[in-house]
């Protein structure tokens, strides 16, 4: 079978799922389901319509993990619930549809993949960086993930579902760049990203430095590290108030790379096969939880996008 290796951002599709569907949906005894039956139905959309030859659902092992927090204090700080035990908060409705999920994915027979102390965005860092056989897709919301993008050794697209499957957008280096006005390469959006900053996790950015100006300025050095050395050199034309900039904000500057780029070294435990299956794995377990949790028609969609049956 070809096909491209196809990399979910689980969480971040999970959590899609939950605020598109109504908390109305519910298994018999009232617990809401919308995230457990959206993700279901999504998987099998993504099965049907990409043809994966692999497919990894890739997860937060930890949401916040400590070598970010220790760079940069208030990495995501605001979204912490539990600051004695680092519990991100989530809907009180959503936390209990997450170990079902969990649970379909394993009785389906898909693959699975988390690392210890990373995020899922350094799952699909690093599975998409080792691959040097297919082309990847990267399944997500999240922009951070257009870093990953590249031609070589594999083309890598990003498949950008931030306004819903429907208007799904595939972004590679070319769609970067014409998008930001960046340099063809993944990496030049981890460069903006760093001097813009990310207010909704937490990374305050270079103090009067927003997307365009970050963008025009990674364009015009070609990168950040060249960016910093030219600020450093008086005799370059790295505008005054840049410069100022960055003195400022020196400690970020220097931290800031390393939580913003995802991880292509993260110790992956990885469960099951990647190559897609054919048949499901457990389809007695799978008809249960349907029954239990009444996920309806959308269980049936995903069995039949993997069996092939229509």
């Amino acid at each position: 079978m070809s096909g491209p290796l196809v990399l979910l951002d689980s969480a971040g599709l999970y959590f899609r799922s939950f605020y598109a569907l109504p908390e109305s949906m519910t298994s018999p005894d009232g617990v809401p389901v919308n995230a457990v039956r959206g993700f279901a139905g999504m998987v099998a959309q993504i099965i049907t319509e990409r043809r994966p030859a692999r497919l990894v659902a890739c997860l937060d092992a930890d949401w916040r993990p400590a070598f970010r927090v220790a760079a940069i204090p208030s990495y995501k700080a605001q979204r912490v619930a539990d600051p004695a035990n680092n519990i991100e908060e989530v809907p009180d409705t959503l936390t209990p549809q997450v170990p079902i999920i969990i649970e379909l994915l394993d009785a389906m027979g898909l693959c699975m993949a988390q690392a210890i102390g990373y995020e899922a965005d350094d799952v699909i860092g690093t599975l998409a960086d080792r691959e040097t056989d297919a082309p990847v897709e990267i399944i997500t919301g999240d922009r951070d993930l257009f870093q990953c993008v590249r031609d070589e050794p594999t083309p890598t697209r990003v498949i950008y579902v931030g306004r819903g499957w429907s208007k799904a957008e595939v972004i590679g280096p070319l769609e970067l760049a014409q998008r930001y006005g960046l340099p063809p390469r993944g990496d030049a959006y981890a460069d903006m990203a760093v001097l813009r900053g990310d207010p909704s996790d937490g990374l305050p950015g270079i103090a009067g430095i927003g997307e365009k100006t970050a963008a025009k300025l990674i364009s015009k050095f070609g990168s950040l590290s060249a960016l910093v050395a030219a600020a450093a050199d008086p005799s370059s034309d790295v505008p005054l108030r840049v410069r100022t900039a960055f003195v400022a904000d020196a400690k970020y500057l220097a931290a800031a790379p390393n939580v913003v780029a995802v991880a292509t070294d993260a110790p992956l435990d990885i469960r099951g096969e990647q190559k897609m299956p054919t048949e499901i794995a457990d389809l007695e377990r799978v008809r249960e939880l349907q029954e239990r949790w009444d996920l309806g028609a959308a269980v049936d969609r995903l069995i039949a996008a993997i069996t092939g049956s229509r």
